[in-house]
């Protein structure tokens, strides 16, 4: 089973999470530890897809 890191779609570094083959998300808020920017994300089958910058819609 393959698994990878999920990469920050801002700024491109590791997040702390991790993903395998079999992975579904939906919505899933995904922060940064390094750009501490927030991104709602859907992941299936290793396929990272940003919905929007999560940080712009936190008042």
């Amino acid at each position: 089973m393959e698994t990878e890191w999920i990469l920050c779609p801002i700024c491109g570094n590791k997040t702390r999470n991790r993903i395998r083959e079999d992975t579904e998300l939906k919505h899933f808020p995904l922060y940064c530890p390094k750009c501490r920017q927030e991104s709602l994300v859907d992941v299936k089958g290793l396929v990272v897809k940003v919905i929007k910058d999560y940080q712009n819609q936190k008042g």
